[in-house]
């Protein structure tokens, strides 16, 4: 077992030991088990990387070769992320043009996410939506037939959602000790 440094949180490695439980040790896990690190953080720490890499019994290098490689696995990432499709049929189908749209949309460049943390939008080679190019996943979720004003009205609404559900845990969990009436 890593022995952690001090400074270390040791929620990071009792989360890891959580994961490799419901997924297994065996290197098919090791990708779910990192998405989920991502998912549930934004980002994988280098931490997460050490952790992982003891429970798996490989070599940290390795698995930060899968983040790199991976490019849904590299740096922080919002709470909502845009995919856009670039291959040949969604290009021809005018995705450059709805990138540019995302882009002035959300005030960040592909591959940026906004000052609020709730979007990163970027360019991915196929998503397999060729047939309605061209296409784009949010999060999980595949929008295709886009034209400029739908793929705004998606990443629009997606942000409405975000705002309603942050707003909502807001008041069940309260105001913080700051907001308080002495």
């Amino acid at each position: 077992m890593l022995n952690l440094p001090p400074e270390a949180d040791p929620a990071v490695a009792a989360e890891v030991d959580s994961l490799v439980a419901e997924h297994g040790r065996d290197r098919g896990a090791l990708l779910p088990v990192l998405q989920e690190v991502q998912r549930r953080h934004g980002e994988i720490s280098d931490l997460a990387v050490q952790v992982v890499a003891d429970r798996f019994g490989v070599p940290p290098v390795d698995v930060l070769g899968v983040v790199t490689f991976y490019r849904f696995l590299a740096g922080r990432r919002g709470r909502h992320v845009v995919r856009l499709c670039r291959t040949l049929s969604c290009a021809m189908a005018g995705a450059d043009d709805i990138g540019a749209r995302l882009e002035r949309e959300l005030g960040v460049p592909m591959g940026g996410t906004t000052d609020d943390g709730a979007v990163t939008v970027e360019w991915v080679h196929c998503i397999g939506q060729c047939d309605r190019a061209p296409a784009m996943l949010v999060d999980d979720d595949a929008v295709g037939d886009l034209d400029g004003d739908r793929a705004a009205e998606t990443v629009a609404a997606v942000r409405a959602r975000d705002r309603t559900l942050r707003d909502e845990v807001a008041v069940r969990v309260g105001p913080t000790d700051d907001q308080r009436s002495p």
